[in-house]
């Protein structure tokens, strides 16, 4: 069941994933709302060789615009921000993307602990993270980070999850402020646009 959003205003969503997070992505996209007043950066675990893939699915199920992520590229509201395989994807004071080549963190470049730490720091109490199905704990000290700054801290539910490791690692070491279903997160999304 989605939590009520109330008065919090969202400036910024940030969803990370890994192994099974795009069924999850695959369901959500088809039913966000057109009119969606803030950016939504995905960091999704993938290969190089599968770079546009991702892309092309999201954008042939929804009529928001969908796009990799490019350097100096400022966050624009109602667009959907995709961060480009093998690289980590931060976002700057001025909101804009910065694109790092650095080592790996948690075995995955791009790491979803780098954006949601990033994220955190720019948007604070504004911002809205949630964390999908996925075989690694990375993402989990990020939403630590989002927690620090009051932001809002989404996590599918493991049981709902195909690789429930990363929502399981998230639950248990981070205060989530709802638990959902993979099915219930549209719903939450549109949500935090009223």
């Amino acid at each position: 069941m989605a939590e009520t959003v109330g008065s919090t205003t969202c400036s910024a969503l940030v969803i990370g994933g890994s192994a099974g997070s795009l069924d999850v992505l695959l369901e959500i996209f088809p039913v966000l709302r057109n009119d969606i007043h803030f950016p939504i950066i995905i960091v999704v675990h993938r290969k190089a060789s599968n770079e546009s893939l991702l892309t092309d699915l999201l954008k042939s199920r929804t009529t928001l615009a969908v796009g990799e992520a490019e350097e100096k590229e400022f966050l624009m509201p109602g667009k959907v921000f995709i961060a480009p395989a093998d690289y980590h994807t931060l976002i700057e004071e001025d909101r804009s993307i910065s694109l790092d080549y650095s080592e790996k963190i948690n075995y995955s470049r791009p790491s979803i602990d780098v954006t949601f730490q990033s994220a955190a720091e720019v948007f604070k109490e504004k911002l809205v993270c949630i964390l999908l199905s996925g075989s690694n704990a990375d993402g989990v000290e990020g939403l630590k980070s989002v927690n620090n700054y009051g932001g809002k801290v989404v996590i599918q539910n493991p049981n709902t999850a195909i690789m429930p490791y990363m929502p399981q690692q998230a639950v248990i070491n981070v205060k989530p402020h709802v638990i959902l279903d993979g099915h219930d997160m549209a719903d939450y999304i549109n949500n935090l646009n009223d």
